[in-house]
């Protein structure tokens, strides 16, 4: 049994993953973390990580950025890997988390999706085939209007697998407006839309002479996000100091 702290407990990805632990016989959440303590969710809930003295296996985090700095050391401090979902963290932040995983086991993923940790495999061999016969290639993706981070994590993610895949060579282009002039070859552009209740979408376009090649995923709910962030908890308890990834579970 793979005992949870979740931290964001009462966020909406926060009881999502809570209603999807209570039907997993493998895992249990024995304690949670937030800063607003106004639902009965059949665990104890903390104001902050540093007050939750509950042993458990695993941290899974879908919080504010801004808890990230202490999270961090409460791990290390505790010896409790994390599972690192939340978006938006600065290049400071980033590379504090690189240290850590040193301490201890970190998972981090801009998206918890099956469906997007295949898809940024089969972007990296369409990328180095339509590259080289010159297609240009742009990413749309679409989030609700609640979303505050833009481009999204996931957006970034994808663009990342595709330039490691032509060798670190494209630059990203976030807003035309305010350039005149011709798009060159070696970018992959990125447009956020938002709006209503999307929940998540990412279009990746390829786009060549007299043809146009486009993958797309579509989330239909944050289910598919808990589900991932579960498995990832359940993958990292007992694992050693590392940074991991979507991939490491997928395999």
């Amino acid at each position: 049994m793979t005992r949870i702290i979740m931290h964001g407990c009462n966020g909406a990805m926060g009881q999502v993953i809570s209603g999807i632990v209570q039907k997993d016989e493998f895992a249990s959440i024995v304690a949670g973390v937030d800063i607003v303590d106004n639902r009965d969710n059949g665990y104890p809930v903390f104001s902050s990580i540093e007050k939750c003295e509950i042993e458990a296996d695993v941290i899974i985090d879908f919080a504010s950025p801004k808890a990230n700095d202490k999270l961090l050391e409460y791990g290390i401090n505790k010896n409790i890997p994390i599972v690192l979902c939340t978006t938006g963290l600065s290049e400071e932040q980033i590379q504090n988390i690189k240290k850590a995983s040193s301490k201890v086991a970190i998972f981090k993923s801009a998206n918890m999706s099956l469906g997007i940790t295949i898809l940024s495999k089969l972007l990296q061999k369409a990328a180095t085939a339509l590259a080289a016969a010159d297609f240009d290639i742009e990413i749309v993706e679409r989030h609700h209007n609640q979303k505050v981070d833009a481009p999204s994590g996931t957006a970034l993610l994808l663009a990342d697998s595709i330039n490691e895949a032509l060798n670190q060579e494209y630059n990203y282009v976030y807003d035309r407006s305010g350039v005149r002039e011709k798009r060159t070859k070696k970018e992959i552009g990125i447009s956020a839309i938002r709006g209503g209740t999307i929940v998540g979408e990412h279009e990746v376009i390829f786009a060549g002479t007299d043809e146009v090649i486009e993958f797309k995923h579509t989330a239909y709910s944050k289910a598919v996000f808990a589900k991932g962030a579960v498995e990832a908890a359940k993958f990292l308890a007992g694992q050693e100091p590392g940074l991991y990834d979507m991939s490491d579970v997928v395999g």
